[in-house]
């Protein structure tokens, strides 16, 4: 039962990093001191995007199933989880590319943004 619920903890903590990552960009068009967790993380997502990577909370996620008695699955988290209702056909890596991309513009135009804020509202205190 605990290994169970571990798993399941697993898979919340992994889902919201992802989250983070994908919308961490608009924490810090608030506060730019998010960017200190924000940028290593994003970094990372787009790493394991662009090198087809698993994430290692994968395996440890299917490891604590496998101890509680269930099934582990074969591919990563996105696959497992989030592909049959974004991309029912499967994840390629043409796929993950572009996941990997659309990661990275997107945290360039927040930060951008963020950075310009900070550069107009800085010139406007002189």
């Amino acid at each position: 039962m605990a290994d169970r619920l571990l798993a399941d903890g697993l898979v919340a903590l992994h889902f919201a990093f992802i989250a983070f990552v994908l919308c961490g960009g608009l924490l810090v068009l608030r506060r730019r001191a998010w960017s200190v967790l924000h940028l290593p993380a994003a970094a990372w997502a787009a790493f394991v995007e662009f090198t087809a990577t698993t994430c290692p909370l994968t395996p440890w996620e299917n490891a604590l199933r496998r101890r509680a008695g269930e099934a582990g699955y074969d591919g990563g988290f996105v696959e497992h989880y989030l592909v049959p209702v974004i991309y029912p056909a499967g994840l390629t890596p043409r796929i993950q590319l572009l996941l990997g991309a659309f990661v990275v513009a997107l945290n360039a135009i927040l930060y951008a943004r963020a950075f310009r804020r900070r550069a107009s509202t800085a010139q406007a205190d002189c």
